[in-house]
Parts: structure tokens; sequence; C-alpha cells
């Protein structure tokens, strides 16, 4: 028998042949250093995953990121959230929904993960430089939409400028608005937003359109929509009260003209926060997290929620579901291997 002690560390020989693969020689954090569930990422998903996890006194620990709150902190106000007869700014409802796990034992920090080491039981997570312990994690981390990073764009972003026509597009009764790109998606949201605008313009820095044939004649057909092709957003325009349009450049000469619009909705795509996660979990052709069985992903005891899953609807609503169960899936996890 030999046991080797790094003051919180230990590694330990006696070990019968059916558990030598789980007692390599490594260094393992005592009991007392590893948390039950590790949540990386905040938003609706990640928040409703601690209040549960909180609520099952799994004691979780969230790195919330440095902008805890996820997209919806871009997001003014929202409307179709459930129990909010008068909607709630964004930012207001995380902050709620912050709250309410932490009333139940959430220990939040709002630090972002550097990496991830899954390759072993506990599972380990570096923020700046530390390293903690977990048996199960919950990946919250959500998706961020491809904005253009062009002049103006910052400063508008939640005031005019949108990712979500959905979540923003009734704000824009009886007003004009523009549509940016060339999908399905662009196509998609074009449509959707004829409901409240009383003119679309999407526009497009090519001729040709990577969107379905059925999606583009559903937007080219519809007449509240206009198309302007070879045209890509080179400024936007805006006053103390908000956007009030933009400088269009042709790419094929450099001409530029000038739209009006008081609403605008980037809609080039998302890429999931994953990068963190250095390859270690399965994921489609476009990044996003994969389950395999329930809202687990391809290692066991590695579960995902929200929006760096779903790249259909990427509500908050569908986000703080799957948030639960996530949550309720991990501590069943957790429950049929506590002995493992």
């Amino acid at each position: 028998m030999w046991i080797v002690d790094y003051s919180n560390w230990k590694m330990d020989s006696v070990c019968s042949l059916s558990r030598l693969k789980r007692c390599r020689a490594r260094q393992q954090p005592m009991g007392e250093d590893v948390r039950n569930v590790i949540i990386i990422g905040s938003g609706p998903a990640g928040y409703t995953a601690g209040l549960y996890t909180a609520r099952a006194l799994l004691n979780p620990l969230m790195f919330a990121g440095y902008m805890s709150g996820g997209q919806l902190m871009l997001t003014s106000d929202v409307e179709n959230f459930p129990g909010y007869p008068q909607g709630i700014g964004g930012p207001e409802m995380m902050v709620d929904l912050r709250a309410q796990a932490e009333r139940f034992g959430l220990e939040v920090q709002d630090r972002n993960v550097g990496s991830v080491d899954f390759s072993s039981r506990p599972f380990k997570v570096e923020t700046e430089g530390e390293e903690y312990f977990a048996n199960a994690i919950i990946i919250c981390t959500g998706a961020e939409a491809i904005w253009l990073g062009v002049e103006g764009e910052e400063e508008q972003k939640g005031r005019g400028i949108s990712t979500c026509a959905t979540c923003d597009g009734a704000f824009f009764r009886d007003e004009e608005i523009i549509v940016v790109g060339g999908g399905d998606s662009a196509m998609e949201e074009a449509t959707f937003l004829t409901r409240f605008a009383s003119k679309v313009t999407l526009v497009h820095r090519r001729e040709g359109f990577r969107a379905s044939k059925v999606m583009y004649h559903r937007a080219a057909d519809h007449p509240k929509i206009e198309i302007q092709t070879f045209r890509q957003v080179k400024k936007w325009l805006s006053d103390e009260n908000g956007l009030t349009g933009a400088i269009l450049e042709d790419p094929r000469d450099g001409s530029e003209h000038e739209i009006a619009c008081t609403g605008a909705f980037i809609a080039i795509g998302h890429k999931p926060i994953t990068q963190f996660l250095g390859g270690q979990l399965q994921t489609d052709e476009e990044g996003y997290l994969i389950h395999s069985e329930l809202t687990m992903t391809n290692v066991p005891g590695v579960f995902a929620a929200g929006d760096v899953v779903d790249k259909r609807y990427r509500q908050a609503i569908t986000a703080a579901g799957q948030g639960c169960a996530a949550a309720i899936d991990a501590e069943r996890w957790l429950e049929d291997n506590a002995h493992d």
C-alpha cells in the first residue's frame, strides 16, 4: 500500500482491478473540494439550472461569464415570457432570475471559463488560473449573434438594432425597418416583421441567396418587402432618439446611398460559444452541442441547455425549460452514479 499526499490532493493505489482505470497515476482532489455541479454560463438556461440544482441541495457553482445574463442583456423589453403582463426589461429579468436562484443557494462567480478537462472524473474547470472540480457539468454558454461590426452599431444594440425579430419585432409597429442577410433566417425574419412594420427592406451584399427557394419567394413576393442586392451596411445613422437610417455601399464600385429606418435586424448567423471546450464534446457542423441522451452530451455527466444546443427556437422560455431539464437530468445522473 502506498499513499502520496499533496496537501489537498491524494493518490491511492489500493484499488481493485475493476477500479484500476480510474486510479491512474494522477492527482485527485479531496472530496470536500469537488462540487456536485458546476454550471458554465448564465442566461435563462443557466439561472434556471442553478435554481433547480440549488433547490435539490446540490450546492451548485456557476461561472456566469463577464457579461452574465447572456443575450437578454441586450434586449430592452421582453413581452413574450409568461408571467410578465406588462413586459420586463431583459437585464431586469436576468437580475430577478439570478436573485431567485441565489436565494436557494446558487453560488455565482462572474468569470469566464478558459478551459475544461472532461477526460476523467471529477471534471476540471479552469478559470483565471484557478482550477475547480465537479462530478457533473451543465453547459449554458449560449450562442452569440454575428454582428456586422460597422460604425455606429455598438451604440444602437438593443436601441434599434437587434438580432431577434421574434423578441423585438413588435416594438416597430408601422415603422420602416431593415433586415440584413441572405439565408433562410433573414427571409424568415423579414417575413415575420411584415406583421408589424410598414415596410421591410432586405439588404444583401450579393445577387445570389443562400436561402431556400421557398423561403426566398415567400419574402420576395410579399408586398411589404423590398429586396436590395449588392448592398452592404457601411454605417448606421442615429440621433438622440435612436436609429434613423444607414449608409449602404455597393461592394462592386463603392458607391453609397442613404436609407431611412428606425429599426434594423441582423440575420447573418449565430455562433455557439463552445471554444473553451477544446473539441471534447460532440457538435454538429455549425458547432452546436449535440444531446446524446435527453440533455446529456456524449460525455456522461456533462449536460447542455439553451442556445448552445438549440439553433431553432432561440427563445428565453425554451432556454429556461432546457435548463430545468438539464438540472433534473444531472440530479438523477448523480444519484445513479454516486458510487462510481
